[in-house]
């Protein structure tokens, strides 16, 4: 897994899964700060770390939907909530042990490509 963006107008020729990129977004909400782990979140609050990491590894923004199917595969509770209470009608929660994983690879990641 590597974050080489293609040139502007070079086509990237590695494939990215949704699970490292959304893992990355996870560890990059919590580099900022953020108390992620066994807390229910709306998923409006983590749009922009899953925006950073789309833009990280440069992939195309995710939709919500492709976000929560992504998310409920890697253990996160994912409950849907009516549309009309939330623009992001998705509400989270991680558990503690993929909140370290996910900071682990975050970290990786970013000294990785510090050079």
């Amino acid at each position: 897994m590597g974050m080489n963006q293609p040139k502007l107008f070079e086509q990237s020729t590695e494939t990215i899964a949704i699970g490292d990129v959304l893992l990355y977004a996870l560890g990059d909400f919590q580099s900022r700060g953020k108390v992620l782990a066994d807390r229910e979140l709306a998923l409006d609050r983590l749009h922009g770390a899953f925006l950073r990491a789309s833009l990280t590894f440069g992939t195309p923004e995710f939709s919500d939907e492709a976000i929560a199917a992504g998310l409920r595969e890697l253990g996160v509770a994912v409950n849907e909530i009516p549309s009309y209470v939330a623009k992001r009608p998705y509400r989270i929660i991680v558990p503690e042990q993929l909140c370290k994983t996910a900071f682990d690879l975050f970290v990786d990641e970013r000294t990785k490509h510090k050079d």
